[in-house]
């Protein structure tokens, strides 16, 4: 799959179309950053928007994939419900790894507050009280950002309904 092919593919359909960047996000019920982002191969469109994207275009979701119209002596055939679950399922795949992750650098964050409190010594060395509070300072901002990361997942995920 071409991002930057299947961008330039929406931007040519609507714009034989006649219709801005606006007008087919009004349609789409998206942002006109978010077909531009589409357009430019930056990203690709989310499957709950695929069948009204094609619709609008007047294209099928295969040649969506596939970036050009149809060839009218193509050999392949395609349908456009496997096409269109198999999106789901990738971009679902996507954010199943984004939550994994996240959770990833929270059991990390843990670790190294956990080596934080080993390190930390008694005596007062002057080293050890570096190591441990770098340890410390570290491990907060993994866990941090980890948290977002596992939270705007499954919040995003919770929003599809899934």
């Amino acid at each position: 799959m071409d991002q930057i092919l299947i961008g330039s593919y929406i931007a040519q359909k609507r714009k034989e179309k006649n219709m801005t960047q606006a007008k087919l996000a009004e349609r789409l019920g998206v942002s006109n950053k978010t077909v531009s982002k589409w357009e430019t191969g930056k990203c690709m469109p989310d499957y709950s928007v695929i069948e009204p994207l094609c619709s609008e275009l007047g294209i099928t979701a295969a040649e969506l994939m596939d970036g050009e119209d149809a060839a009218g002596n193509s050999v392949c055939t395609y349908d456009e419900a496997q096409i269109l679950d198999f999106i789901k399922r990738t971009q679902m795949l996507e954010k199943d790894k984004n939550i994994r992750n996240g959770v990833l650098l929270i059991v990390m964050g843990i670790a190294l507050l956990f080596l934080h409190y080993c390190v930390g010594s008694d005596e007062g060395s002057i080293v050890m009280d570096f190591i441990s509070g770098l340890l410390l300072g570290i491990s907060i901002p993994v866990m941090l950002v980890g948290t977002y990361v596992t939270a705007r997942e499954a919040a995003e995920k919770a929003n599809l309904h899934i």
